[in-house]
């Protein structure tokens, strides 16, 4: 007789049953400093990730073992900078650059295989793929309406960013990250 799994990817009362696949039944990965679960200590907290980043990193020429760590972003906003106006000309110029990668893409690879003039081939798919990106770019624009007249580009920002370790490593992490900044400071 067999026993309900103690796995929650197959525990019946967990509400998902992953079925076995060739190589066995799956199971969770092993739970790392950012999982709820496990306690971590916090060694030091930056305003930006390039200085929690530097922070790991002078763990890490300190010979500390960095696998215990993890960088932690709290707050975190979605930034999205507009870049400017989208027109429907700014579109298909867009698109025509896209499909010029792609046409020179292809008419290389026809270039290579092709026993006629290589480079009227590879001429020839780059014009006929900037003519297409071109067309598409400007319908896909215009068929929006004018909801959305602006290109942009958009990421997550964290207000902080907290360096921390396993709570047996915490206070030998806080002492190296303390030795670095009196060194930094100039003091002597």
């Amino acid at each position: 007789m067999t026993t309900p799994s103690n796995n929650p990817l197959t525990s019946p009362s967990a509400g998902n049953t992953i079925p076995p696949g060739p190589a066995g039944v799956p199971s969770l990965p092993q739970q790392n400093l950012a999982s709820p679960n496990v306690p971590i200590t916090v060694v030091g907290t930056y305003p930006d990730y390039a200085m929690a980043q530097q922070a790991v990193d002078t763990l890490s020429d300190a010979k500390f073992p960095v696998e215990h760590t993890a960088i932690i972003g709290t707050d975190l906003r979605l930034v999205e900078n507009v870049l400017g106006r989208l027109t429907v000309g700014r579109a298909a110029l867009a698109g025509a650059a896209s499909g010029a990668w792609f046409g020179l893409f292809i008419g290389l690879l026809f270039g290579l295989f092709s026993s006629s003039n290589w480079f009227a081939v590879i001429i020839a798919g780059l014009l006929i793929g900037a003519a297409w990106g071109a067309i598409f770019g400007a319908i896909a624009h215009s068929a929006t309406g004018g909801r959305r007249d602006f290109a942009s580009r958009s990421s997550i920002q964290a207000g902080t960013y907290s360096v921390t370790t396993n709570p047996e490593w915490g206070d030998q992490a806080r002492s190296l990250l303390t030795q670095l900044n009196w060194r930094a400071s100039g003091a002597q």
